[in-house]
């Protein structure tokens, strides 16, 4: 498999820490990580099940995590950039996009925003936005997200104190304890699929996800429960704060399971009638962490067949 690590410097003097896997004149097909998520933390079966449909896995850290910069006060939208800044330095033009749980959000702000060079995106048991009209945001989300986000909604000070105590965990789990340690977050669906080497790279991904502190993590919090930067409904052409930008988003699809205890069902059945035309995937039995694990060769079907190319 060839690698390569890169640190991108951006624009805006940050830099950002990037890991390309795959042909490099393979379609990039840019990965979003999970929140708390290890962005440079591959999971080899997916990546090699992509690198066989021709695709090249781009991973990078969103700010805050590893070793990219830190950008206090970033919205969900912003992410376009920075992924159009990546692209540029690759030499690529076109891409596709998936996200999983918090990079659920950060898919489709490529699909929004990168009209045109994304080719499709697809939200995985993603979140849906914190004022969505007419969805119980945080009903049916496990005690531990039902504290976090509450500490995010009730001040800086109460967020930090809630990651720092929460990082310590994280920042010793092992595969053989990651059941116990995510506690009221999972399900039966999640705990049958964290064994063996699955269960070893999520308490890696986590792990790599705290090695350098909670920036990351509370960047991703505040900019949940915060204006997204960009708005999903009817209007495909409504995006806030971007002057001049009318074209239709990327296609999307959206996977979720009815046993997440992370995202809950609702948000996946909020965001299917919220996004006309997308491709609704909601699936009977699976978790948070089972749906991606089980499905993703079928994910990555979808997400070529949307874009027009060979599945």
């Amino acid at each position: 498999m060839q690698t390569e690590r890169l640190t991108i410097a951006l624009t805006d003097g940050r830099t950002v820490e990037v890991l390309a896997l795959g042909p490099p004149g393979g379609l990039p097909l840019v990965v979003h990580h999970g929140t708390p998520g290890g962005g440079l933390v591959p999971y080899e079966p997916k990546v090699e099940d992509a690198i066989r449909r021709g695709l090249r896995v781009i991973h990078f850290a969103r700010p805050g995590y590893s070793r990219s910069s830190p950008r206090p006060g970033r919205r969900v939208a912003n992410v376009a950039g920075d992924v159009a800044e990546i692209l540029d330095a690759l030499g690529a033009e076109t891409f596709l996009t998936h996200g999983t749980s918090g990079g659920g959000p950060h898919a489709l702000a490529c699909a929004y925003l990168l009209p045109g060079r994304c080719l499709a995106a697809t939200s995985i048991s993603g979140v849906a936005p914190r004022n969505a009209d007419g969805l119980d945001w945080p009903a049916g989300m496990g005690e531990e997200n039902l504290e976090e986000f509450g500490a995010a909604e009730s001040s800086p000070a109460d967020l930090t104190a809630f990651l720092d105590k929460t990082a310590g965990a994280l920042g010793a789990v092992t595969g053989g304890d990651i059941i116990a340690g995510l506690g009221d977050l999972i399900d039966d669906a999640d705990k049958a699929v964290l064994t063996g080497e699955y269960a070893d790279y999520q308490a890696a991904a986590l792990r790599a996800a705290v090695a350098r502190g909670i920036a990351g993590w509370y960047e991703d919090d505040m900019a949940f429960v915060s204006d997204w930067g960009f708005e999903l409904g009817p209007d495909h052409a409504r995006v806030t704060g971007v002057p001049g930008l009318g074209a239709p988003p990327a296609p999307i699809a959206v996977w979720q399971g009815d046993q997440d205890r992370m995202v809950p069902f609702s948000h996946g059945q909020w965001l299917a009638r919220h996004l006309p035309g997308a491709r609704v995937h909601l699936l009977p039995g699976e978790g948070h962490i089972s749906l991606e694990l089980n499905h993703y060769d079928a994910i990555l079907g979808d997400l070529l067949d949307m874009a027009g190319l060979e599945s």
